[in-house]
């Protein structure tokens, strides 16, 4: 029989091996813990359970390649510029109520008088017709008894320079007439092209032709008239447009008289040469015509809207 003494000891060493095992379990779990959690796929697999569900669908699916790369899904935050909904995109398409004029063209202020139409050369194209109406166009002569006048396409109009030119124009059927530039042609009016009054038109074929190929050359015709200026409506010492009218040549430069000299003004597509800030406004005129020859014109008041002859024209040529 085991005495007192030996059954204690054997208590003793049966509690020291239960307390070792347990200790020896706990370290285990704790060094698996510290092992999983320095683990790399154990960190993106955690951040992804934080994420938003879409981050971690994209996250997976990346992974899912065998790769080794995830691509992040970017979440818009809240100052993220929103896309526009179909209202609002039609809403902005919609035109702006206020609609700012367009502004005139000018031309190109240059030394040399020749444009593009210049004396003694033919130029080809077709003639067209239309109604003349009373006679006025983009030119703005203003109304006309003689309705032997033409409109000339864009690129030959050239900013107006060809505002009251006498063109001789012949038609392949032998027929000639000579008309004035009061209008301009927009496209589809290709170079060359001349819309002609139906009066005129008619000179070359009946008006049913529609279109026909002609010819034609800048003329100097024989005149008794002299030529006036006008100044636009509105006009005044701080700003004003000035017009040549009955002129024989075409008009290629006007200069107003102001400090320090002659001044060279711009000129619209609506035949008024313009001083912008009102220099030499109501001054001496020069006016230059596309053979060079110079005019110069005094005595003409700051009247807008008043046609006001002179006691000149330009040589016949």
């Amino acid at each position: 029989m085991k005495t007192a003494r030996q059954a204690a000891r054997q208590r003793r060493h049966r509690r020291r091996l239960m307390l070792g095992t347990t200790l020896g379990l706990t370290a285990a779990g704790v060094l698996a813990t510290l092992v999983m959690s320095l683990h790399p796929d154990h960190k993106v697999d955690a951040g992804s359970a934080a994420a938003t569900p879409v981050a971690t669908t994209g996250a997976r699916a990346a992974g899912a390649t065998g790769t080794g790369t995830r691509t992040p899904v970017v979440t818009p935050t809240a100052s993220a510029t929103p896309t526009p909904t179909a209202a609002a995109s039609s809403a902005a398409a919609k035109p702006s109520p206020t609609v700012t004029p367009k502004p005139p063209r000018t031309d190109s202020i240059t030394e040399s008088p020749a444009g593009r139409i210049r004396p003694g050369t033919t130029y080809r194209g077709v003639a067209t017709a239309y109604e003349a109406g009373d006679g006025d166009g983009a030119c703005l002569f203003g109304p006309s008894d003689d309705l032997m006048i033409a409109a000339m396409n864009t690129t030959d109009y050239e900013t107006a320079r060809a505002c009251g030119a006498y063109v001789l124009v012949h038609a392949a059927n032998g027929a000639s007439v000579t008309v004035r530039i009061t209008n301009e042609c927009p496209l589809p009016c290709a170079p060359g092209q001349l819309d002609l009054s139906q009066q005129a038109f008619a000179e070359l074929a009946p008006l049913k032709a529609g279109r026909i190929p002609i010819t034609w050359s800048l003329l100097s015709p024989s005149t008794s008239d002299t030529i006036s200026i006008r100044y636009k409506t509105g006009s005044s010492p701080y700003w004003c447009g000035i017009q040549a009218i009955g002129h024989r040549n075409p008009v290629a430069r006007l200069e107003v008289r102001a400090a320090g000299g002659w001044r060279q003004l711009p000129r619209t597509d609506f035949n008024y040469f313009i001083s912008a800030d009102g220099s030499g406004c109501g001054s001496m005129i020069r006016l230059t015509d596309i053979y060079g020859e110079r005019l110069t014109i005094s005595g003409i008041a700051l009247r807008p809207n008043v046609v006001q002859p002179t006691r000149v024209q330009f040589a016949r040529h």
